[in-house]
């Protein structure tokens, strides 16, 4: 500025100086954004990384969860099942007590009421 010839031209070299501390300036804040974006933009990247890490944990986790499930669902018919067919046996068991005590009342019945005493073959008549 010292060195201007008049203030027209000290106006342009304070103009021509402020230009290119401006430039300077964007240049330096344009370095910083670029890095830190790209220190971000690694962060990011990791985290996405991690968080498909985790998708795919979870999504065995869920595969396995319905593998149990279906399991777990055909034993309750097979119990099911297996109830139905206890109660079955258990009125057929009811039916052959019934009929084997008929049965032998039946027998004692026909033992006393026997009107030859004591004990013959009975193939022969």
């Amino acid at each position: 500025m010292m060195i201007a010839s008049d203030i027209d031209d000290a106006k342009a070299r304070a103009s021509w100086a402020l230009e290119v501390l401006e430039k300077s300036i964007c240049m330096h804040t344009s370095a910083a954004a670029t890095q830190s974006f790209q220190q971000e933009n690694v962060m990011l990247k990791q985290q996405l990384e991690a968080l498909l890490q985790e998708n795919n944990i979870l999504k065995r986790a869920v595969s396995i969860q319905h593998d149990r499930q279906k399991e777990f669902d055909e034993r309750g018919k097979e119990v099911n099942h297996l109830k139905q067919l206890l109660a079955q046996y258990q009125e057929q068991l009811r039916t052959l007590e019934v009929n084997n005590y008929a049965l032998a009342m039946h027998l004692k019945q026909a033992q006393q009421s026997n009107s030859i005493p004591g004990r013959f073959n009975p193939d022969v008549f």
